[in-house]
């Protein structure tokens, strides 16, 4: 770390403190050389995750509006929020896993059903009904008995 003072390289850190709200670290630094202090921050750069939607459109993953699609497929069920919240990081984690900065929608709907249905059966067919747009009984039929298995 360079002293934005002197330009000298000899820095030490004096205090160093953790922020959760912004994911950052907040860092005291001086320089040995001309004894001034400075602070520097350091986050985690956020990986952009870009989502490929049905209709050929390209859009930047966003993971309230992921939020939303899933609280109004569930909202009669009695899932707590803070379940939803970890089935998203569980979600976004995984898609940040991925080789790829491209995800079709199609994966991401995927990977709700297959965790949804995990914590509730019926929170996943409601999703999958939206999801997919069933047009007809036979549609849900089959869909409720694939999540059955």
């Amino acid at each position: 770390m360079y002293c934005p003072y002197c330009k000298s390289k000899n820095t030490r850190v004096v205090d160093k403190r953790d922020n959760d709200v912004t994911n950052s670290i907040r860092r005291r630094r001086e320089c040995e050389d001309c004894n001034k202090r400075f602070t520097t921050y350091e986050r985690i750069e956020k990986v952009l995750l870009n989502i490929c939607k049905r209709n050929g459109k390209t859009e930047e993953f966003n993971r309230e509006k992921l939020k939303l699609g899933i609280l109004k497929a569930v909202k009669k069920r009695n899932i707590p929020e803070e379940k939803l919240d970890e089935l998203i990081d569980e979600i976004e984690q995984e898609l940040m896993g991925m080789d790829t900065d491209a995800v079709k929608s199609v994966t991401i709907g995927n990977l709700v059903l297959k965790k949804l249905n995990a914590i509730d059966k019926l929170g996943a067919l409601l999703f999958a009904a939206v999801y997919k747009e069933f047009d007809s009984l036979e549609e849900v039929e089959a869909e409720l008995k694939r999540l059955s298995d």
